[in-house]
């Protein structure tokens, strides 16, 4: 059986989907090396010469998941918001996979699309939660009203309209789903 675009479409989107998803699980790993190393000259003075070799590099980013814990209130709160959302967005990936396979198979109302949307909009509405708290305690941490104008601070709308879009495609996902189930009894 030959595949409509819709379907040619949704296969590309489910590969695009699984390569965000796999990149999103190695930044997971990368994200206490990437907070402690913002400048490269942050690391604990016994461990500056660790960057010479690659696999020393290696060496760095796995140390690194206890160096960050120790390193500060900022580089903790940062590091957890980090990884807070990555695990998040790896969930919202992975439900929007559960999606587009169901197309794949032609299956586009079945009810479980509508709750694969609804535990999306749960996962966008808990990072914009994430993202309002950052933003709190950035505000509170440097006394100043700038972290409001940071990428951060973009997060908790973006976030948000996220969840209420994906909140609102699950409802109708749900009523069509209901739809084609009356419509598949009345033959």
């Amino acid at each position: 059986m030959e595949k409509i675009p819709v379907q040619k479409i949704a296969g590309v989107l489910k590969g695009l989907v699984m390569m965000t998803l796999a990149c999103n699980l190695i930044a997971l790993f990368l994200v206490p090396g990437l907070v402690l190393t913002k400048g490269l000259g942050d690391l604990p003075a016994p461990y500056e010469n660790l960057l010479e070799l690659p696999l020393r590099v290696l060496a760095v980013w796995a140390l690194s998941w206890k160096w960050v814990w120790q390193a500060g209130i900022y580089e903790m709160v940062l590091t957890l918001f980090l990884l807070f959302s990555g695990c998040c967005t790896a969930v919202i990936l992975w439900q929007a996979r559960r999606v587009l396979q169901t197309i794949l198979r032609g299956e586009p109302f079945a009810p479980s699309n509508a709750v694969s949307l609804r535990r999306a909009a749960g996962f966008c509405f808990l990072i914009a939660g994430a993202a309002l708290a950052r933003v709190i305690f950035s505000v509170c941490y440097y006394r100043s009203p700038l972290p409001l104008a940071t990428y951060n601070a973009l997060f908790v709308p973006m976030f948000a309209m996220g969840g209420l879009l994906c909140l609102v495609m699950s409802a109708l996902f749900r009523q069509a789903a209901e739809l084609k189930a009356e419509n598949d009894l009345t033959i």
